[in-house]
């Protein structure tokens, strides 16, 4: 039983390590290119929605992925990185939902991945391998 837990925190930990590091690359990208919040406030404004809510994605790209990485409030990072991905993938990927790539896979495997990934951890929560196990 003993080693049994060791493995699922460990799993835990590495899909949690996974999600937010690889996440945290977009972070970085919209911190030293700040152009792009425009090009979702007017996405964002296209729906009648207020063009503030691109600073959002500071708070799935940035602030989400580091509560994952410390092990702090991890469902609820996690559950950011899903809302995240659904407004990614509703103001910029619709056209691709249903969509083949070149190689034949899906068109929004990255984004399906940190969608669900997000989710995952939301559901299942840290493991005791955090600073605040959940």
């Amino acid at each position: 039983m003993y080693s049994n837990q060791i493995r699922y925190d460990t799993g835990k930990l590495l899909l949690r390590l996974t999600v937010a590091v690889f996440m945290l690359f977009h972070g970085y990208a919209k911190i030293v290119n700040p152009g792009g919040l425009d090009w979702i406030g007017g996405a964002l404004s296209a729906y009648s929605l207020p063009a503030v809510l691109s600073y959002g994605v500071y708070v799935g790209e940035i602030l989400a992925p580091l509560m994952l990485i410390v092990g702090l409030y991890c469902r609820v990072g996690g559950g950011l990185i899903f809302v995240n991905m659904l407004f990614a993938i509703f103001l910029a990927h619709q056209s691709e939902l249903f969509t083949v790539s070149g190689s034949g896979g899906w068109a929004l495997e990255l984004q399906g991945f940190y969608l669900m990934g997000g989710l995952v951890v939301a559901l299942i929560g840290s493991g005791k391998i955090a600073v605040r196990p959940d």
